[in-house]
């Protein structure tokens, strides 16, 4: 557990609010006091917003923000057409 974002949601707690917290701390474990609260998790190019629900707890954060982008494979035997010469 990342110390600064346990002190940043012990804060929000104390004021009762529910900002959106952003933070780099991608292998930190998600813990009970997390719960409804929205993070902001860098994937290494921008922040993906996640709201924490009750079966992310002891999951780390960086398994909610993937670092890749899948681009789907082509289709198998697909041809791609030709155009015709004018």
């Amino acid at each position: 557990m990342d110390p600064k974002l346990l002190k940043k949601i012990a804060k929000m707690e104390k004021e009762g609010r529910r900002d959106v917290i952003k933070t780099w701390a991608r292998g930190s474990d998600i813990s009970p006091e997390m719960v409804g609260h929205r993070l902001a998790i860098h994937n290494g190019k921008q922040f993906i917003e996640i709201l924490v629900i009750e079966s992310m707890v002891g999951h780390k954060l960086g398994e909610f923000s993937p670092t890749r982008k899948f681009i789907s494979h082509s289709r198998k035997g697909y041809i791609k057409p030709v155009e015709p010469k004018e």
